[in-house]
């Protein structure tokens, strides 16, 4: 009789990977409470189950710890959107699908959107995590471009922004509720979703 195959183990690389993801999200809270110039590992470290010594050991400083903490959460983000882009029967039921979760995403994760705003504002004045920034703002850029074609599809017709600026359209409306959501206005929400509302289907 035949054995079943044996999972093989992963490679030393590719656990030394997955162990930094792990601790990358784990710290996450701490990095979007913190922000980032009050960040350092040691402030991590006491906020975290984990000690100072591991922290260094997977990362090399704290910008190395928070840009993959920071590509993690992110990349959850763009592929959250994909089922409601790949299943959506009609364009209001894609738009809907989107904002949904869109505005769902700005009340419960703000301190999350907040570290990554603060993270793209110091890539203009610190260059040793700027290519990590440029490769998630892609990331998001290609999620929205991926909604954009697909409502245009729907439409019959090419859509009639580049994916650079239908991109900026839609991310700087977010920043712009992210803050009033923050400041304490329990409408940002819903603001939102009306604003890109009119907007989507213009693009």
């Amino acid at each position: 009789m035949r054995k079943p195959p044996t999972r093989q183990s992963p490679a030393p690389a590719e656990k030394f990977e997955l162990r930094r993801r792990e601790l990358a999200e784990v710290t996450l809270q701490t990095l979007a409470e913190l922000g980032y110039a009050r960040t350092s590992l040691r402030e991590i470290a006491q906020n975290s189950e984990y000690s100072h010594g591991v922290l260094h050991y997977y990362f090399k400083d704290k910008l190395d710890l928070i840009s993959c903490s920071v590509r993690e959460y992110k990349t959850r983000c763009a592929n959250r959107y994909d089922g409601i882009v790949a299943n959506a029967r009609d364009a209001d039921a894609l738009v809907e699908g989107f904002l949904a979760v869109l505005a769902e995403t700005l009340r419960n994760e703000a301190p999350m959107h907040s570290l990554w705003y603060d993270l793209r504002a110091q890539a203009l004045f610190e260059g040793s995590f700027r290519d990590d920034v440029i490769e998630i703002d892609r990331l998001l850029q290609d999620m929205v471009w991926r909604l954009v074609t697909r409502l245009a599809a729907f439409a019959g017709r090419p859509p009639r922004l580049s994916p650079v600026a239908a991109y900026a359209l839609i991310d700087g409306l977010f920043q712009k509720y992210l803050l009033l959501h923050i400041a304490g206005d329990a409408t940002a929400g819903d603001s939102l979703a009306c604003q890109l509302r009119l907007l989507l289907p213009e693009l």
